[in-house]
């Protein structure tokens, strides 16, 4: 008789972000950046986008291990100019690097109405709308971008050119949710196709090409092909003004330079980022900007529905929901436990209690 295939579970919340930061402890972070990654990959999964939560916790922490990632915990800040400021990561974790990135981009607005922070030799820091949404808690537009490897062929082409790279803008608003848009340039994120893989599931045909140019559903195909951009030319448009806006202004890595994420786990990924916050208050009165954008979220919601569609949401709003409806529950994929227990016994890490 073939096996039943092992199903999710539901995991509360502060047993899954202790499981992860025990880990990252072990692996050789301090007790304080393993609780900031272990919050920033659980609130991914929370937020629905389990694609850039507890998924990567494995591939983080062998590429900590293996080196290509280090334990640093604070970015080296090489340019410092009133409103603006060059940091180099030295290939730490992104969203440890990228939250003082953020912070001091705030800071920055504070002062002068804008602030401008490149970052270079960075890594991976998850969903790019995490950066931008501190941004707008402090009274800013946050805006947050990143490139990656490439992964998208231009327009009519069959090579790899530029990465699906992230772009977040988050607008302070009077209500909740809070207006955030946060897209990569491809239809699909390259870890939903891994996820799709790791399910042994079909995908869109419209996420991506084989390695001819051919649409696929096969996941492995996917794979060792390219990403369908979002939006056709425009979306490759972003992609390539994004890696030179964040690789040119840092002195870092682009196009090809900028290294995969699940090639060689011993070499730095080398990407680079950009971090922009305007601080609404040197423009104008803060309340009455965020009355006026709640009113126009609210605008969205509120405007004639096509036949069949039951709800409209603005930028921001499904992930919202998705963390009102997770509760203090996180579902974990097994394959996912699977991978976390699989570390645990080379680490030597007895399973955190029920």
């Amino acid at each position: 008789m073939t096996p039943s295939p092992a199903t999710d579970a539901l995991i509360p919340v502060d047993r899954l972000v202790t499981r992860i930061e025990r880990l990252f402890v072990a692996a050789g972070l301090s007790s304080a950046a393993a609780a900031h990654m272990a919050d920033a990959l659980v609130e991914a999964d929370l937020e629905g986008v389990p694609s850039h939560g507890t998924l990567q916790a494995e591939m983080y922490i062998r590429r900590l291990r293996l080196g290509s990632i280090s334990a640093l915990e604070q970015p080296e800040v090489v340019v410092d100019r009133q409103a603006m400021a060059v940091l180099d990561a030295h290939h730490m974790f992104g969203h440890i690097a990228a939250d003082h990135a953020i912070a001091l981009a705030v800071t920055k607005a504070k002062s002068f109405g804008v602030g401008t922070v490149a970052v270079r030799h960075g890594f991976h820091f998850g969903t790019a709308g995490r950066y931008a949404r501190k941004a707008s808690e402090a009274g800013c537009i946050g805006i947050a971008m990143s490139n990656v490897r490439p992964l998208i062929p231009a327009p009519g082409g069959a090579e790899r050119l530029v990465g699906n790279n992230p772009l977040a803008i988050a607008i302070p608003s009077a209500g909740t949710p809070p207006i955030v848009l946060d897209m990569a340039m491809s239809e699909a994120a390259l870890a939903k196709i891994r996820v799709a893989q790791a399910r042994g599931a079909a995908i869109p045909p419209t996420w991506a090409v084989t390695a001819d140019g051919a649409p696929t559903t096969d996941p492995a195909e996917a794979l060792s092909g390219m990403l369908q951009p979002t939006g056709g030319a425009k979306g490759f448009g972003l992609a390539f003004v994004i890696d030179l806006m964040c690789g040119l202004l840092s002195s870092g890595a682009w196009g090809d330079r900028v290294n995969g994420m699940y090639t060689d786990p011993a070499i730095p990924l080398d990407c680079a980022f950009l971090f922009i916050a305007i601080d609404v208050g040197h423009f104008r009165d803060l309340d009455g900007f965020k009355g006026e954008a709640s009113a126009a979220a609210d605008r969205v919601r509120a405007s004639k529905r096509a036949p069949g569609v039951d709800r409209i949401t603005v930028p921001g709003e499904r992930k919202w929901l998705a963390r009102q409806a997770a509760g203090d529950k996180v579902r974990l994929p097994a394959e996912v436990d699977d991978a976390l227990t699989k570390l645990e016994t080379e680490l030597g890490i007895a399973p955190v209690a029920p």
